[in-house]
């Protein structure tokens, strides 16, 4: 059980991390930053996004991934859990397909194959 909720922190830290990133696209997509001439313009732009809910939420996602990260460092060699941090390009590349339509390609498969075996190998190794 123990094995189970050390891992647990691994894995929080990720999916937090993820639904940052997911959010901060979700209320970017249709935003341009480059409409905005001035300076001045561009940082009052940032401002209201940082007030948006939605990036605020992004915020303490990512802020609880690191809090999450920070448990899971004190329970693991970093070496053993640092490779299962790109399962994040695994589930971002899955999830911006059905939430955004992003395309997958066999290139990107290949990479996912890619890392899902390093990660079987690198935890293997320990």
């Amino acid at each position: 059980m123990q094995f189970f909720f050390n891992h647990l922190y691994i894995f929080l830290s990720i999916c937090f991390a993820v639904s940052s990133q997911l959010i901060i696209k979700w209320q970017m997509s249709g935003q341009d930053f480059t409409q905005h001439a001035t300076m001045i313009d561009k940082f009052a732009f940032a401002f209201a996004m940082l007030l948006n809910p939605f990036i605020l939420l992004s915020l303490l996602f990512t802020l609880l991934s690191g809090l999450a990260w920070m448990i899971a460092m004190s329970r693991f060699d970093i070496s053993y859990a640092y490779p299962f941090t790109t399962l994040g390009f695994v589930l971002v590349l899955v999830l911006s397909s059905i939430l955004f339509n992003e395309v997958i390609t066999w290139q990107k498969i290949l990479g996912v194959l890619f890392i899902v075996i390093g990660i079987f190998i690198t935890s293997k190794s320990t």
